[in-house]
């Protein structure tokens, strides 16, 4: 059987195109949408053996998710 999971986020506004473009790169490796975009919330949606490398990528790209504003 295989299995769905869920995973919610907070990133900026106006990141949700750049996580959907890369996303989409990765072969749709989850489907993104939104949840509460005012927040910044969305929801992945992806299959549970995708779950560890779905992890490293979004590891990988953290720090370029947050608000353009708020650069370290």
């Amino acid at each position: 059987m295989i299995r769905h999971e869920e995973l919610f986020l907070r990133i900026s506004p106006d990141k949700f195109h750049f996580l959907k473009f890369i996303l989409e790169g990765y072969d749709n490796m989850a489907i993104l949408s939104s949840f509460d975009m005012a927040r910044g919330l969305v929801r992945l949606r992806y299959l549970s053996s995708s779950r560890c490398d779905l992890l490293l990528l979004l590891a990988s790209i953290a720090g370029k998710l947050s608000s353009s504003n708020q650069h370290a």
